[in-house]
């Protein structure tokens, strides 16, 4: 009976602090006193956030994915990027009214879902973006070291003569691979970030503006060299392949919430997050189109290289020299990528760290340079482990699980914080129909994923539409201030519809991987996070600092 009671008493423990929800603060009530206190430092305009958040958007997926996605779309692929842009455009939005709601402190998607849900569904949520960012920066890190080696062996005597273990990996053992530039990348960049979030947005600003250049340079170089014959037939493998492609390319766009990431280093965050947000995401747009016209125009479809499919196009007329840009351009595109990723896991870290759901050292912020060093040198370390022992890019099917997810909790955020009615069975109901309209997606993604009738997708598809109606004639909705997304709960359902439909088109292994970290995720917090979190947390302990 002892032990049926400890049970008891643990399950009710375990429930009672996986549903605590942090409240929200309005803006104003939070000071921004100037001291010399241990907070971040405001020093990031809006030009810097625009910046930030095309660093983080274009690596060298812009010279990549767009060929191999085209190869499989045909010139259609410009149709690919602007659906999955317009999905990414609502997200935006809906990321854009939550930057401008809350009070400006890091933490992103894990914030939201914290105050608009509770704390079990903010870990979780935090688990599953943190696992890609740490994937993607081992991925990314592993793809620099390879261009940068690339780079070297242009220059005469160094030609063929770097081993292959230096950058471009060498397997051994049959499970690792050896990469000994991507760990060293890693460190300079940690080093960069660690010294502060001025010069990072330096390093950031100049290396984003190049690459930015070089793009524009390969569009207006490649406009002459347009065969319009070559965009006929436009879809060629029919309308299915232009929405499969959709889904592959989404990801050239994961950038944008890393500038609602950085909050609490901005000077006027109310004002220029939703600009940034949105004003990166729609560059980002206007590049991958043009590339995309560009490439498909230059060389007919079917012959469009694997590995380097615009440097190939550019070789093939003849343009040598606008390869070698290309190159210099992925070395600067994986840079800022880079650079973005690692800045913004340690910023969550950081919240974490605060909200007491990790160990305190993560909370910790260097005196002098205002940045959160522990964090910062964790996060440099697991990505090193990754990306110089093993072969990252056979995990990247298992990656964007997380990015879906937390997307789409985030457009639950927006509804559920506008809701009126704050009595427990209205918010149930709520709750119940917004996980209704993600089940609709995820089933209607299943049915297009194995070819089942259109009559069934339907069906399935207006299942999301009676909930999405439940939605708004069961709720009323408050006007909150400052930036408002268009549409509530319309336009954040469809966004969660269609993200959920994109999550059934991943790889099998995503699914396992999803379930697998949630279990691990579960049972880290009932171990740890429940018994040291402190939600109430007003953040006394930080002083918020009016950029100098």
């Amino acid at each position: 009976s002892t032990s049926s009671s400890w049970t008891s008493s643990f399950f009710s423990g375990f429930f009672s602090s996986a549903v605590r929800s942090k409240p929200l603060i309005s803006t104003p009530e939070i000071p921004l006193r100037s001291s010399s206190g241990e907070g971040l430092l405001r020093r990031l305009g809006l030009f810097e956030l625009v910046l930030l958040g095309i660093g983080a958007s274009i690596g060298a997926g812009i010279f990549v994915v767009t060929g191999t996605v085209a190869r499989d779309t045909g010139p259609g692929v410009t149709l690919s990027f602007i659906i999955a842009g317009a999905s990414c455009v609502l997200n935006a939005l809906c990321y854009a009214e939550l930057a401008s709601r809350f009070p400006a402190v890091v933490g992103g998607a894990y914030l939201y879902s914290y105050t608009a849900f509770n704390e079990l569904t903010a870990f979780l949520v935090f688990a599953q973006l943190m696992l890609d960012y740490h994937i993607g920066a081992a991925s990314i890190a592993r793809s620099l070291a390879s261009y940068v080696v690339s780079v070297l062996e242009l220059i005469p005597f160094l030609n063929n003569s770097i081993p292959s273990w230096v950058g471009h990996g060498e397997e051994v053992l049959g499970a690792l691979s050896i990469n000994l530039l991507a760990p060293v990348l890693l460190a300079l960049l940690t080093i960069v970030l660690c010294w502060g979030v001025g010069e990072s947005a330096v390093l950031n600003s100049i290396m984003t503006t190049i690459k930015v250049i070089i793009v524009l340079f390969v569009i207006v170089v490649g406009a002459f060299e347009i065969d319009v014959s070559n965009w006929t037939p436009f879809a060629p493998y029919g309308f299915k392949s232009i929405l499969t492609g959709a889904t592959v390319v989404f990801f050239s766009y994961v950038g944008f919430d890393a500038v609602a990431n950085s909050a609490e280093e901005s000077k006027k965050p109310q004002r220029d997050l939703p600009l940034g947000i949105i004003a990166s995401l729609l560059v980002c747009a206007a590049l991958y189109i043009g590339v995309c016209l560009v490439i498909t125009g230059m060389v007919p479809y079917q012959y469009l290289g694997e590995d380097a499919p615009l440097a190939d196009a550019f070789t093939a007329r003849g343009l040598k020299y606008v390869s070698l840009l290309i190159s210099f351009g992925a070395v600067a595109g994986l840079t800022t990528t880079l650079l973005v990723g690692l800045y913004v896991q340690s910023r969550l870290y950081l919240g974490l760290g605060r909200d007491g759901l990790l160990p305190p050292i993560f909370s910790k912020v260097h005196p002098e340079h205002h940045t959160p060093v522990h964090s910062q040198v964790w996060v440099g370390i697991v990505a090193s482990i990754l990306a110089g022992l093993f072969n990252v890019h056979s995990l990247s099917h298992i990656l964007s699980v997380g990015t879906l997810t937390g997307y789409s909790v985030v457009c639950a955020c927006v509804v559920a914080l506008r809701w009126n009615d704050k009595a427990s069975s209205n918010r149930s109901s709520g709750i119940v129909y917004l996980c209704m309209v993600a089940f609709s997606g995820f089933s209607t993604g299943l049915l297009f994923r194995f070819d089942a009738s259109i009559v069934i997708q339907c069906a399935a598809a207006l299942v999301a539409v009676i909930f999405t109606g439940g939605l708004c004639l069961r709720h009323t909705y408050l006007e909150p201030p400052g930036f408002r997304s268009p549409g509530v709960p319309i336009l954040p359902s469809i966004s969660i519809f269609f993200n959920l439909f994109l999550f059934a088109q991943l790889h099998y292994e995503g699914w396992v991987r999803f379930i697998v970290v949630s279990i691990i995720s579960v049972v880290v917090y009932a171990i740890y996070g429940q018994h040291h979190a402190d939600p109430s947390q007003h953040h006394s302990s930080m002083l918020y600092q009016r950029a100098p």
